[in-house]
């Protein structure tokens, strides 16, 4: 297996971007990464989407997006994994490129999820659970973190303060992002006191719809000092799965499919959770940061909140969470995610995230979750 570096970042802003398609968010994004990474010779292309069929009547969008990309000619692959659909597809280009069957691919993700109505982009992104038995009950997504959210408060005696707490630091990080959707600050008061969605969660827990495509361009690590003086080597790489129902799980406060996934990333980079600088993890809602958290193996089960309480997830804390502003508030293009969090990490860590820098950052790991944890990505990225 050949180490895998990471040499261009192509992104775009999150948000509600009416005057761009599918193919001209994911062209820029392309262009973006191509150019930082000094214009090599692509040889394969993956594209992490969720769901463009019901978002935008299209299919087939990875031979779509290569021509509008300018990538004619090259072997080209959607990957789909709901929520985790760009992370799946950081996944097969780092395996691509490790196992010697291509040199420089680009991986990217996209999502154009504003082209329809709130109500209709919910039943969309619902299909990332259990249709069948599940969702024909009346279960949503949000209905089960609402759940487990109860769960989680009673069974460890947290009440909604800490979850607020961590949405205001996802705003304070936002607002130093030039990418995020939501760039400005919120008090905890709003946060606290935002309109309720499933109790207990309120608005302020959720991470909102949004348009984005992000991009990497991945080589074997002994070609990228030719392209870049700042490559980033991706040392480590976890899939994990659990249970797709969710009520027929043994634990509903830990997502087995992060623990495995973690324990794999570790394992293969020779590396402990105490190790890590800065995190970008799936917080779809708070309560699913507070199991990621714990669940990476930062600390222990129901501690997330003394974390956040503490203040040790800033910029400059003991563990850095989402600098960019995560899903909360620097926005969640579903298919573009993954991508979105593992570009935020080699910006950190190549020094290059301006406003948002997290001090001395060496290590970075990414987490990406499908559904409420039906499979997840453990990617970890040393400079």
């Amino acid at each position: 297996m050949r180490e895998v570096a990471v040499i261009g970042v192509g992104l775009t802003k999150v948000g509600h971007l009416f005057s761009e398609s599918l193919r001209s968010l994911f062209s820029r994004a392309i262009r973006g990464a191509l150019e930082d990474a000094g214009n090599p010779k692509i040889e394969a292309l993956y594209v992490g989407n969720m769901s463009a069929g019901q978002f935008n009547n299209q299919e087939n969008i990875a031979a779509l997006l290569s021509d509008f990309a300018g990538l004619n000619g090259i072997p080209a692959t959607r990957i789909e994994e709901g929520c985790g659909s760009g992370a799946a597809a950081i996944y097969n280009g780092y395996k691509a490129v490790a196992s010697g069957v291509h040199d420089f691919v680009v991986v990217g993700g996209v999502e154009k999820m504003m082209d329809t109505t709130a109500n209709d982009a919910t039943s969309i992104i619902s299909t990332v659970t259990d249709q069948e038995y599940e969702a024909f009950l009346g279960l949503s997504l949000v209905g089960i973190n609402a759940m487990v959210m109860r769960l989680y408060m009673n069974t460890f005696n947290v009440d909604r303060e800490p979850f607020a707490k961590f949405s205001v630091q996802m705003h304070e990080n936002a607002s130093k992002n030039p990418y995020a959707q939501f760039p400005f600050k919120i008090s905890l008061d709003k946060a606290m006191n935002s309109n309720p969605v499933a109790d207990p969660i309120h608005l302020m827990d959720c991470a909102p719809l949004g348009d984005g495509a992000a991009a990497l361009v991945l080589c074997p690590k002994e070609y990228a000092k030719d392209f870049t003086s700042k490559p980033v080597e991706i040392i480590g790489a976890g899939h994990g799965m659990d249970n797709f129902i969710f009520h027929t799980r043994d634990d509903f406060l830990s997502l087995k499919a992060i623990r495995d996934a973690a324990r794999e990333a570790y394992r293969m980079a020779g590396i402990t959770p105490d190790e890590v600088d800065v995190v970008e993890l799936h917080d779809a809602f708070s309560i699913t940061a507070f199991l990621s958290i714990e669940d990476l193996g930062f600390v222990e089960k129901g501690a997330a909140g003394q974390l956040v309480d503490e203040g040790l997830i800033g910029l400059d804390g003991t563990l850095s969470v989402n600098p960019s502003g995560g899903l909360k508030a620097r926005g969640h293009p579903i298919g573009a995610t993954g991508v979105y969090q593992m570009a935020e990490i080699v910006l950190q860590l190549r020094g290059e995230a301006g406003a948002r820098q997290v001090p001395g950052a060496e290590i970075g790991l990414t987490n990406n979750i499908s559904g409420f944890g039906a499979s997840s990505y453990v990617h970890i990225l040393r400079v």
